[in-house]
């Protein structure tokens, strides 16, 4: 059966005023996100990931603004909405994030009992009594041991992973439609990294919420995703299921990204890392954005901006290599026959073997 579409962004465009000139972070970025499931959006720091799904919850800084585009959820163009009222239908309530760092979502002078609660009483209208049972039920929930006894504690009482789990909580106590966990494992260590992934995973499936992975790191990716969006200089440049990205991968930043995976080094080689460095946003961008960094760049590369080829149903990818007259390329030899190094990533209880 055909998965409704939740979420659907098209030609987004985000520029930023910064002192007298203009940054166009994202460049006509289009995206659907589908009921019940988890897409990532990988790229390079900078590459535009968390700027693009802010605009869904209207968090861009107050220098930045959507100038082009429309994003529809519900029926509603999201950036037809004006202000901090508005956006208090959609953010958290329906469209939730939970953020890399914990402290700065967390207040440090509230119990972390009653920021829970108090986000239920908001939004779900329950009694301050009923508000405290779901909120220990939802500690309890995201792994939370002696929930109730905890539930006065304050956040720096809390470990670096409980206190992503009480995030976590907060999110889910809104019962949101979406939920977009910004590199929600970047400060934790590999194990309790693993924990927390495989934490919004079954929660994923227990409440039937739609989830977007904004990671650098493909060993998440490889173990929860379903869809997966590459994103360089600001646009989405393959896009495909998280077989199709890993197995069959197209643009040479991909090949690029998968060669330089740690987890698939061969120890005594140097690990692959791509030259150079992304372009400046404040720029006009002539051609292909990776062109000076693509080993397999063709002349019209650096001349006209490569359409979205269409590689199957569901995969696609910005590169003129795509092109019936472009000379046939083979991906690097690092990245053939991915399929039983991938699987020694994963780890057989569902965890995975990431890290930085």
């Amino acid at each position: 059966m055909e998965k409704k579409v939740l979420l659907s962004a098209k030609e987004v465009e985000v520029q930023f005023q910064v002192r007298s000139r203009v940054l166009t972070a994202i460049r006509r970025v289009s995206l659907d996100l589908l009921e019940d499931e988890t897409i990532a959006i990988v790229g390079e720091s900078g590459s535009g990931k968390s700027v693009f799904t802010k605009t869904f919850t209207g968090m861009l800084d107050t220098n930045g603004k959507v100038t082009h585009g429309e994003i529809l959820f519900e029926g509603e163009d999201l950036l037809k909405i004006k202000n901090d009222q508005g956006w208090e239908k959609i953010r958290g309530k329906k469209i939730a994030t939970v953020f890399q760092d914990p402290m700065t979502s967390l207040n440090p002078v509230k119990t972390i009992g009653s920021q829970i609660s108090e986000v239920i009483i908001k939004h779900q209208g329950k009694s301050k009594e009923e508000a405290k049972k779901m909120a220990v039920e939802l500690m309890e929930r995201v792994g939370i041991a002696n929930a109730a006894e905890r539930y006065d504690e304050y956040p720096f009482m809390y470990s670096g992973g409980m206190r992503q789990r009480i995030v976590i909580a907060i999110a889910l106590a809104c019962r949101p439609k979406i939920l977009i966990c910004d590199e929600p494992t970047t400060a934790l260590d590999v194990t309790i990294q693993a924990q927390i992934v495989q934490l919004i995973k079954d929660l994923s499936q227990e409440y039937g919420f739609t989830t977007v992975y904004i990671t650098h790191d493909l060993g998440v990716v490889a173990n929860v995703a379903d869809k997966v969006a590459v994103m360089y200089a600001g646009q989405i440049v393959e896009y495909g299921t998280v077989e199709e990205i890993f197995y069959d991968p197209r643009h040479p930043y991909t090949w690029g990204l998968l060669s330089s995976l740690p987890q698939l080094g061969i120890k005594g080689e140097d690990l692959y890392a791509i030259p150079g460095t992304p372009p400046s946003l404040f720029d006009v961008i002539q051609g292909d954005a990776f062109a000076p960094r693509n080993p397999y760049a063709m002349k019209i590369d650096f001349e006209e901006e490569p359409p979205m080829f269409q590689i199957s149903e569901t995969h696609f990818a910005k590169t003129w290599l795509l092109d019936p007259r472009a000379p046939k390329v083979e991906p690097p030899k690092a990245i053939r026959n991915l399929h039983e190094r991938i699987l020694q990533m994963i780890r057989p209880e569902g965890g995975y073997y990431g890290g930085e």
